[in-house]
């Protein structure tokens, strides 16, 4: 085991980085870090490193910690992309998809990588070493000490994940939308992400409409963070600008086969013809949603007109 420590602290030690006015990119170590936290707490349980919005915040998070700097940008993708060449680092590419590259061999986008890599994977050696408690507390100080001059202790943060939301809870969607606009992807990635996760908190982890509640060990969720003005329309991640609603129901919520009156009732569209089953859509006429614990956090009246205007089909 220490043969493999040693030698796996060389190689974290000699990262091949650029150098700009004299100094060297730190993305590639901030990074690391970011894995190295979200093992720790749990975010990461396999050998699959998915582009998550908590392992972009994290990434931002350590770099505003860390990164002194002006000389670079935190741009996620960089790192993420080129530690392939780092020999214990692997991209996991989606069936069919390329990487598309610039003229420098660098990643085009954010985006790009998001829709060409499906995770990436680390020398299993190197997992194990970071799974364990002991070894990967020694690599998080390494790290932080040998490209930033300070020997940290993995400890639990979540700057821009408790920010972004206080900022779904509490702000006006006019200000929220201010937020937007000064947003790069990576932000707004991450902004999605946390609505994904605030909604259905919100409601207890149930469809607002069927009740449907389910709790599992495994951390799977079975209702969606819906939006009532799509995001794409109104750049709006506000809490009353969402609902929680299982996955059938969104679908059919998206696609106004049904929609919410004044009243928070469900409205059925007259448009399609359903077959008996135990589910019909057409049961849930008339019925009042299950409301979140602050009137504050209630759908917006002037959000579900809208719906009811431009997505339902009476």
């Amino acid at each position: 085991m220490e043969t493999v420590v040693i030698e796996f602290l060389k190689r974290l030690g000699s990262l091949n980085r650029a150098t700009v006015n004299g100094l060297k990119a730190p993305h590639k170590p901030i990074l690391l870090l970011s894995v190295i936290e979200s093992i720790a707490f749990g975010e990461i349980v396999e050998n699959k490193i998915i582009i998550s919005p908590l392992l972009v915040a994290r990434f931002k998070d350590n770099w505003n910690r860390l990164v002194k700097s002006d000389d670079f940008q935190p741009n996620f993708a960089l790192p993420f992309f080129h530690m392939k060449k780092e020999g214990f680092w692997n991209l996991k590419t989606y069936f069919g998809k390329e990487i598309l590259i610039t003229s420098s061999h660098s990643i085009k986008s954010f985006s790009q990588l998001k829709e060409s890599v499906e995770y990436s994977y680390l020398d299993s050696n190197l997992f194990a070493l970071f799974q364990n408690p002991n070894t990967r507390e020694e690599f998080y100080q390494f790290l932080t000490a040998k490209y930033f001059g300070k020997s940290d202790k993995i400890h639990q943060q979540y700057g821009l994940v408790d920010e972004v939301t206080a900022q779904i809870l509490n702000e006006p969607s006019i200000e929220y939308q201010k937020q937007i606009e000064s947003a790069d992807e990576e932000e707004i990635f991450v902004r999605c992400g946390v609505f994904k996760r605030v909604v259905p908190k919100i409601y207890d982890y149930s469809c607002c409409i069927s009740g449907m509640r389910i709790v599992s060990g495994y951390d799977i969720q079975m209702v969606d963070a819906c939006h009532i003005v799509p995001f794409s329309v109104s750049h709006n991640d506000t809490i009353s600008n969402g609902i929680s609603l299982s996955p059938n129901l969104h679908r059919a919520f998206d696609r106004g086969l049904i929609t919410l009156n004044e009243n928070y009732r469900v409205v059925i569209s007259k448009s399609f013809t359903e077959y008996p089953s135990e589910n019909m859509l057409k049961s849930l006429e008339g019925k009042q949603i299950v409301f979140p614990n602050e009137n504050m956090h209630y759908p917006d009246l002037e959000n579900l007109k809208w719906h009811n205007e431009n997505v339902f089909k009476n």
